[in-house]
C-alpha cells in the first residue's frame, strides 16, 4: 500500500518503492485538475517571489472579498484557509463536537481530525445500488445522535452527489437537533453548474451548515494548499478565533486572487474536459472488465475483476510508472476498489494501455 499517510499524491514513497523518480509517474492516485494550473499563474508567482520577506495579510482580506464577491455572500461568512483540510479542523475547534457522525465510505480525514480533537466518531454507510450513497433517514438518525456531521458532496471516493432535496432534508434535521452539518464541497467546481447540488444559495436560512471549498483540486495548486469555509457571520467568526496566525502563505494568497480571475473560459474548458474524459476512461475501464460508478467529479470509484487485488494492481502499475488510489482501507470498501482520477486525453489513453496489458485485455 503506497498510501503511508493515508492519502494519495505521494510519489515520494512511490519513488522510493518502485525506484522511479518523483516527477516520473503519472499521478492518477490525486485528483488535481488535468490543464494544470490558469494560465499566468506560475509568471505571477515568479513575479510575488520577493514579498516572501514579508508577512502575508492575516486577514486574508483580499481574497476574502474577491471569494465573498464569487460566491455571492457576507466577507464575514467566508474563512480562508491553509486547504479545506485545514477548514475542516476549525470547524470541529469552533464546535467541539464530543460525537462526530461521517457517511462511509468518505475523506479520511473526517474521522482522523475528529478523533485528533477527542471527539468519538459514528459512521452510517452507502450502499452499492446508491453509488454508495447512505439512506437519508440513516443519516438523519446520524444527524440526530451526533453533534456534528460531515456529508461528501459530491463525496470522494465515489463522486456522486446528493439531491437538493436531500440536503434540505439533511440541513433541517441540523436546525431541529442543533447539530453542525459540515457539506464538503471540494470537488463541486468540477460539476457543471447547472447540475451542482449546493445549499449555497439557501445558505442564510440555516445557522448549523458549514460549506466546506477548496481551490487547491480545481486550480491545480495542491503545493501550495488553499481552500475556504462559507458559514453564518457568527460561526465563520469561531472558526477564525481558533486559526493559527499566517496559516496562508503569501503565495497562497497570490495565487487565490489569480486564479479567481482565471475568467469562464478556463472553468469552461476545465469542466468539459473532465466531463468527456470521464467518460472516456468509463467506457474503456468497462471493457476491460471493471466495474466503475456514475461519478460526477474528476475521479471515478473502479472495482477491478476477480481475482485482483487494488494492491496488485497499485504494484503492477507502479512498476510501469503509473499511480492509483487504493481503497482496499476505505470503510464500506473492499480489497478490490480503487480510485482513478481524470486527466487528459493522452495520460487516460496510457493507462487503459497499461491497464490493458497487466490484465491482459485490450481497450484502444
Amino acid at each position: 500500500m503506497l498510501e503511508v499517510y493515508g492519502h494519495g499524491g505521494d510519489v515520494e514513497t512511490a519513488s522510493l518503492r518502485y525506484g522511479i523518480a518523483p516527477n516520473g509517474f503519472t499521478d492518477f492516485s490525486a485528483n488535481i485538475n488535468p490543464l494544470g494550473p490558469p494560465p499566468g499563474l506560475l509568471d505571477r508567482l515568479k513575479e510575488a517571489l520577493p514579498g516572501i520577506i514579508r508577512y502575508p495579510d492575516p486577514g486574508h482580506r483580499m481574497l476574502t472579498t474577491l471569494l465573498a464577491q464569487r460566491n455571492e455572500v457576507q466577507e464575514a461568512s467566508i474563512v480562508t484557509g491553509n486547504g479545506a483540510a485545514e477548514n475542516m479542523a476549525l470547524a470541529l475547534l469552533a464546535i467541539s463536537p464530543k460525537i462526530v457522525g461521517i457517511v462511509e465510505p468518505c475523506f479520511s480525514e473526517y474521522a482522523t481530525l475528529s478523533r485528533q480533537m477527542g471527539a468519538k466518531v459514528r459512521s452510517v454507510f452507502g450502499t452499492e445500488e446508491r453509488a454508495f450513497k447512505a439512506e437519508p433517514k440513516d443519516i438523519e438518525r446520524l444527524i440526530a445522535d451526533s453533534d456534528l456531521v460531515f456529508i461528501g458532496q459530491p463525496n470522494n471516493p465515489n463522486g456522486v452527489q446528493y439531491g437538493l432535496d436531500e440536503l434540505r432534508f439533511f440541513a433541517d434535521a441540523g436546525e431541529r437537533y442543533k447539530t453542525y452539518v459540515v457539506l464538503d464541497e471540494a470537488f463541486i467546481d468540477f460539476i457543471p453548474a447547472s447540475e451542482r447540488q449546493s445549499l449555497l444559495p439557501e445558505l442564510e436560512r440555516y445557522k448549523y451548515v458549514i460549506l466546506i471549498r477548496s481551490m487547491t483540486k480545481f486550480y491545480a495548486i495542491p503545493g501550495l494548499r488553499l481552500g475556504y469555509a462559507i458559514a453564518s457571520p457568527p460561526l465563520a467568526a469561531e472558526m477564525i478565533d481558533k486559526q493559527v496566525s499566517w496559516s496562508v502563505n503569501l503565495l497562497a494568497l497570490i495565487a487565490g486572487e489569480h486564479c479567481l480571475a482565471a475568467g469562464e473560459e478556463y472553468e469552461a474548458k476545465t469542466i468539459a474536459l473532465v466531463t468527456q474524459q470521464r467518460g472516456f476512461l468509463q467506457e474503456g475501464l468497462n471493457r476491460l472488465g471493471c466495474m466503475t460508478w456514475p461519478g460526477e467529479a474528476n475521479f471515478l470509484l473502479v472495482r477491478l475483476p476477480l481475482g485482483w487485488t487494488a494492491a496488485g494492481m497499485q504494484k503492477a502499475l507502479g512498476l510501469r510508472g503509473i499511480l492509483v488510489r487504493s481503497c482496499a482501507m476505505y470503510p464500506g470498501l473492499g480489497d478490490r476498489d480503487i480510485r482513478i482520477a481524470v486527466k487528459n486525453s493522452e495520460d487516460n489513453r496510457k493507462l487503459l494501455l497499461e491497464m490493458g496489458h497487466v490484465l491482459g485485455g485490450t481497450v484502444l
